[in-house]
């Protein structure tokens, strides 16, 4: 079983490298440098839309608005049910 191991060792060490090794160290440097910036590019656009989220905020906050109304209430068992299917269908809206 040694001798099996030995001879398996030895022919490793007589073969040629793989020629994917040579630039192996650049692919990986190179998908870290990618991921890095894609990284910075995410927190960047997360930024920005903090930064618009704000901006509409107090866009909405100052635009003047038309005044609020009141719906009329809504009852399941109300007579005047303004969404009800037979009050929807019945209508001519």
């Amino acid at each position: 079983m040694t001798d099996d191991l030995d001879d398996m060792l030895e022919r490793l060490a007589r073969s040629s490298t793989h020629p994917g090794l040579e630039a192996l160290d650049q692919t990986v440097f190179a998908r870290i440098d990618a991921a890095r910036v894609a990284r910075r590019a995410g927190g960047m656009l997360a930024l920005a839309s903090a930064a618009a989220a704000l901006l509409m905020g107090v866009a909405g906050a100052t635009l003047p608005a038309a005044a609020a109304q009141a719906a009329p209430s809504l009852s399941p068992f109300g007579p005047t049910d303004p969404l009800a299917p037979s009050t929807l269908l019945g209508s001519d809206h």
